[in-house]
């Protein structure tokens, strides 16, 4: 009887029963990784066909410089299809790149620094069961220099904004 309920209970529930992609998907979902990582998502308009195929807007401070969300499908050339599964955790984790770079705190790896292991290997295998998406993604580029990005979105202090001179 207990073993009846327990399938019953697993086939009600889809949460029981949910593969790690689809967990991954859930978990992408929530945390807004598409608004930024999908063309066209920051303006309202996300590319369905481009799904995380990387951003054509740069966030930007202009005492550090701007970045462009990147191509996070299997592409080998434009995306993480050369990476490793521990590499993209590190990423999401840590802040990590394979090359030793440190991501900007704008990409919220400290909040996601909180991830189960589980839960960051969910995502993995969401990312790399997307279909993989040819776009290189330009940047980042340091401070002053100038962004190949049709778009940037620049944080900068109220009172710059203000026409104010700045807080000491």
């Amino acid at each position: 009887m207990r073993i009846a309920f327990a399938a019953f209970l697993l086939a009600a529930c889809p949460a029981y029963a949910e593969t790690p992609v689809e967990r991954g998907k859930y978990l992408v979902t929530i945390t807004g990784c598409n608004d930024c990582h999908t063309p066209g998502g920051l303006l309202g308009q996300p590319d369905p066909k481009r799904v995380l195929g990387g951003s054509d807007v740069g966030f930007g401070d202009p005492a550090s410089g701007v970045w462009v969300g990147g191509n996070l499908t299997p592409d080998k050339a434009t995306g993480l299809g050369g990476w490793t599964s521990d590499q993209i955790v590190a990423a999401l984790t840590r802040g990590e790149t394979p090359k030793g770079r440190k991501l900007s705190e704008i990409m919220p790896w400290p909040a996601l620094s909180h991830l189960t292991p589980d839960d960051a290997q969910a995502i993995v295998a969401y990312l790399q069961s997307l279909p993989p998406v040819n776009n290189a993604v330009p940047g980042p580029f340091t401070a002053g220099e100038t962004p190949t990005t049709p778009y940037v979105s620049t944080v900068i202090p109220t009172a710059a904004y203000m026409g104010l001179p700045r807080p000491k």
